[in-house]
């Protein structure tokens, strides 16, 4: 079996499409970048993919945006390389520079543009189940074994991939995307959504009242809205609401493994990275990161643009803006100037241990 395809270079073609190739001035618009072609560069420059700087081919393109990576730069082979105007001057002389104040941006698009994602491939596979009375939508994509329950409503372009349940009433806006093995209940997803393999979507909330004789349930008759342009990474789990709907809003990000619990609001293009837990009917503000591993208690308030760091416990309001770190959560400086007083004190309580066990030096010789 062969393991490594022959140039050893991303978009291995078994898993990724290729498009090209594509002439300087192509790549340029796409990534809004300016043209600075070196003395020596060819003209007329038609490039084939991408690749990083180490391992470009005057074929390629590669990228620059970090300082610590010049040597790289000044050795590369690459026939353009994406960077900005402060690096523009190090691009060897065979190169050709596209400069842009955000060569990442830049580089996304550019990459985009030479491995689209895979095109939908229109039909219902003949082990799918497909309710009579759900509605589908134009060249839509079922996979082996799906399930698509009564009154459910797929939107032109989705793909529903292999083993993935689309409960009853549940809406999917166009071109979105459902992994496989994910399980989706009492939503409504908007367009463009990616959900991941194993997610798991809409079950019951973690909500129970407490009784003479044990845990008696709740019902949890919310719903979960997904806005449009929501990616939700595997095997994470957002609960729907108990009275009131769980959201997450536009443009949000949700990494691997996390959960979500009932009535959860995250406002615009929030991050929330692995293993994050976020409790019912907290309320995240649009832009908000959540790094990998924090926890929020329930009914809390995070800010707009307010940072949560990773293995953070937040247990109270945090303010628009801010940065928080520790468990307890506490402001940036706050936590680090706490850290060097405990290194200071823990420093001087040595110190006063180790001079306390030295045997005091006696005036005379012993005889």
């Amino acid at each position: 079996m062969t393991v490594h395809d022959e140039t050893g270079l991303p978009g291995d073609r078994r898993f990724f499409n290729r498009a090209g190739p594509f002439n300087i001035t192509v790549l340029a618009e796409k990534a809004e970048a300016e043209v600075k072609a070196g003395p020596d560069a060819p003209s007329g420059l038609a490039l084939h993919g991408v690749a990083p700087l180490q391992a470009a081919t005057a074929a390629e393109v590669s990228f620059l945006d970090n300082r610590r990576y010049l040597p790289l730069l000044t050795a590369t082979r690459a026939g353009a390389v994406i960077v900005t105007p402060a690096f523009a001057d190090k691009v060897p002389p065979h190169c050709t520079a596209l400069v842009t104040k955000n060569p990442y941006l830049a580089w996304a698009r550019v990459a985009t543009l030479f491995h689209p994602r895979r095109s939908v491939r229109p039909g219902i596979h003949p082990t799918a189940s497909v309710a009579e009375t759900a509605l589908i939508g134009r060249d839509v994509e079922i996979g082996p074994f799906a399930v698509i329950e009564d009154g459910a409503k797929l939107g032109d372009q989705v793909v529903i991939s292999a083993h993935s349940v689309v409960g009853a009433g549940v809406h999917i806006g166009r071109d979105s995307r459902i992994g496989a093995h994910v399980s989706l209940e009492y939503s409504l997803i908007g367009e463009r959504v990616i959900i991941y393999p194993g997610a798991r979507i809409g079950q019951d909330g973690f909500g129970f009242a407490v009784g003479p004789s044990g845990f008696e349930a709740v019902p949890q008759i919310g719903r979960v809205i997904i806005e449009d342009d929501v990616e939700i990474g595997a095997n994470s789990t957002i609960d729907r609401g108990s009275m009131r709907d769980t959201v997450i809003g536009a443009g949000t990000r949700i990494d691997n493994l996390v959960q979500i619990g009932h009535n959860a609001m995250l406002g615009k293009c929030c991050i929330v990275v692995s293993q994050a837990g976020i409790s019912g009917s907290t309320e995240l503000g649009d832009f908000v990161t959540i790094a990998a591993q924090a926890g929020l208690i329930g009914h809390i308030k995070i800010g707009a643009k307010a940072r949560i760091g990773a293995q953070c416990g937040v247990m109270s309001d945090v303010d628009a803006g801010a940065d928080m770190i520790g468990s307890p959560a506490m402001p940036f400086r706050e936590f680090f100037r706490n850290v060097a007083w405990v290194r200071k004190a823990t420093k001087k309580d040595m110190e006063k241990k180790e001079a306390g066990s030295t045997p005091p030096v006696s005036e005379k010789p012993a005889i």
